[in-house]
């Protein structure tokens, strides 16, 4: 088995920015999606979302069923890894907290960051591989289910990050504080 591959959720709906694309946000000139794939480097890389070109995609069935029918499916087209990185594509501060995450102990199950309130960021984490297909199975149906559900379960030791590191854009305000430019606008 290889040490590590990611699964970069890239998906959802974008319902509170307006159903915006989030993969097609731009910070500092690059797209969200972008951003997360020259992060990730040659580490194997499978987007759950919609068919992208000159990336490795599949898509959670029925298309739009929630983030634990994401991951299931992004673990289901994965090759056998020791590691399996759990990102949302939502993530302008990817590259910089990405390190941090790879670097961390690992806990039984993997690490998860936490924000400042101490609440787990299920999608900016790093799980055994073999916890992850376990919790996967245990679940059953995954579909419209929430991560908390799926991953809820895990033993994950907790990874606090730099302040602003685990900021996702999930509303126009994130957005603008994150520095993003929406998909139509000027660049800034």
């Amino acid at each position: 088995m290889g040490p590590v591959a990611a699964i970069v959720l890239a998906g959802g709906r974008g319902s509170r920015l307006g159903g915006v694309d989030k993969a097609a946000l731009r910070v500092d000139g690059a797209t969200l999606l972008d951003r997360a794939l020259a992060a990730l480097g040659d580490l194997p890389t499978l987007v759950v979302g919609p068919p992208r070109a000159g990336v490795r995609t599949v898509q959670e069935a029925p298309p739009q069923s929630g983030p634990a029918a994401a991951v299931v499916a992004g673990l289901g087209a994965l090759p056998p890894v020791d590691e399996v990185l759990l990102l949302a594509v939502d993530l302008p501060r990817l590259p910089e907290a990405l390190p941090l995450l790879l670097a961390a102990p690992l806990g039984r199950d993997g690490t998860v960051v936490v924000d400042a309130d101490g609440r787990a960021q299920w999608l900016l984490g790093r799980y055994r591989s073999d916890a992850l297909r376990a919790a996967a199975e245990a679940l059953g149906d995954p579909r419209d289910r929430p991560l908390r559900a799926l991953l809820g379960a895990l033993d994950v030791a907790p990874l606090p990050l730099p302040p602003g590191l685990e900021l996702d854009v999930d509303t126009v305000a994130d957005a603008v504080r994150a520095g993003a430019v929406l998909p139509g606008e000027e660049t800034r």
